[in-house]
């Protein structure tokens, strides 16, 4: 078996996918103002698992400047789906509103202004895809309503796992009779933080 690469993480960094200027300034923003986004490799993985599964209706809790938002956006425009996205946040919802409207995607994109954990509650309807990136200790209070809200055979991403707050999430997933799940922890190049767990889940 041949020998692992010397120095992973440098290595690894080399295949940063590439993006365009909106984002790589999102990106800057973030870091200058310690604002928490999923950084260039896991909204590539995102847009991959969107549009492998052909979203047309995708679901986002915690928008913060609209950064993963633009990814999941991209994914499903060309299949005319929509996202909804959900940022309890006003001054971060504005800014996502003007970041959206910069990508020209404000015909795919709908912002709602509330606290993710109530508007979930009133949701309807059926949605192929759903991404998590809220406080950590409310993933297990959303996990009853991601379950009602995703088809079967849809999936849930979940960011940020790998923080203790997570813990009766990752539990509850893991073991629960309704989802096929996998947790990975690795290295995400300029994600927050780079060193991070995301679990990615099937509705059965």
């Amino acid at each position: 078996m041949s020998d692992i690469v010397d120095y992973p993480e440098i290595y690894f960094k080399r295949f940063i996918p590439s993006r365009d200027a909106l984002l790589k300034k999102l990106e800057k923003e973030a870091q200058r103002e310690e604002i928490p986004i999923v950084g260039p490799v896991v909204g590539e993985l995102l847009f991959i698992l969107a549009r492998t599964a052909q979203a047309k209706r995708i679901l986002e809790l915690g928008t913060a400047t609209g950064y993963s938002t633009i990814f999941l956006a991209r994914a499903c425009e060309c299949f005319k789906g929509s996202v909804l996205t959900i940022e309890n946040d006003g001054v971060m919802a504005a800014r996502a509103r003007m970041n959206i409207k910069k990508a020209g995607l404000e015909k795919t994109i709908e912002i709602r202004q509330a606290e993710a954990l109530k508007e979930i509650i009133e949701l309807d309807g059926i949605f192929d895809f759903v991404f998590i990136d809220i406080e950590k200790a409310d993933y297990i209070r959303t996990l009853p309503h991601c379950e009602r809200l995703l088809k079967k055979g849809g999936l849930l991403v979940a960011d940020n796992v790998g923080f203790k707050d997570a813990d009766d999430f990752n539990r509850a997933v893991s073991s629960g009779l309704h989802w096929r799940a996998v947790s990975v922890f690795a290295f995400w190049p300029l994600h927050s933080p780079e060193n991070d767990g995301i679990c990615i889940a099937m509705r059965t």
